[in-house]
């Protein structure tokens, strides 16, 4: 049986000029070393995708972080310059084949960005610059050059118990790298928090009653597959849901 696919939303970009459909190198190693399967690069078109034709192709589907943010008039918000950047293609892309996969019970895995999109896809609200508010603490990506030091693992998310993140990664608390200035504000209804930081910030949830896994978090466990125990635990059951997925379509 060939491995299953596994379909990455890209991002909208421009470099030197010539605009690419990109996505992070970390997140396709991630996927193809961590999980055990193959990726498919989704291009950020504004108009052109079908998120049904798509998901015929795949068993699972990976949300990306991103430099960009969801754009507020999606969650009924006014946008401001502080929201930014942003990618209309991006959001054009992920947030009907979040929907559509979660509909049809194809495994998702939404990380960073991702998890915000799912957020909102599902009805839920973003939070801007969450470091200004009181009592909160610094999310923010280090501003340093190497990726190492600024994707380290360095603070505790407390996964609740009996939550579908403490079958994979145990209850209470795990260190990650949780990297962002926006978070979720208030929850899609269809969601359950899992996790949350030491201030509040919610670092994990899944979606209710998912007719397959359906997990998204805010830290960037991709980054340290193969090295971290809980990112690749993470990575694992993801891919493990895939390859049920596809199991299962042959057998139907």
């Amino acid at each position: 049986m060939p491995k299953p696919v596994v379909a990455i939303p890209a991002d909208f970009r421009t470099f030197d000029g010539n605009v690419w459909h990109a996505t992070p190198h970390q997140y396709v190693r991630a996927a193809v070393e961590g999980s055990g399967v193959m990726t498919f690069l989704v291009p950020a078109l504004e108009t052109g995708n079908d998120a049904d034709d798509i998901l015929d192709r795949v068993d699972g589907v990976l949300v990306s972080g991103s430099r960009t943010n969801v754009h507020p008039s999606l969650y009924g918000k006014q946008a401001t310059e502080a929201d930014g950047p942003f990618d209309p293609g991006r959001d054009a892309t992920s947030l009907p084949l979040i929907r559509r996969a979660l509909e049809r019970g194809v495994p998702l895995l939404a990380i960073c960005r991702g998890i915000q999109e799912l957020n909102v896809a599902l009805g839920g609200t973003l939070a801007s610059e969450i470091q200004d508010r009181p009592g909160m603490w610094d999310h923010r990506k280090p501003d340093v050059q190497k990726l190492d030091i600024a994707y380290g693992i360095r603070q505790k998310v407390i996964v609740k118990e009996g939550s579908s993140l403490a079958s994979v990664l145990g209850t209470g608390e795990v260190q990650v790298n949780s990297l962002h200035r926006q978070a979720i504000s208030e929850a899609a209804p269809r969601l359950a928090v899992e996790a949350v930081a030491e201030d509040g910030t919610i670092e994990a949830v899944s979606v209710i009653d998912a007719k397959a896994f359906a997990v998204g978090v805010q830290w960037h466990p991709e980054y340290w597959v193969g090295q971290d125990r809980p990112s690749s635990t993470l990575f694992q059951a993801f891919g493990d849901a895939v390859r049920a997925y596809a199991a299962s379509k042959v057998t139907t």
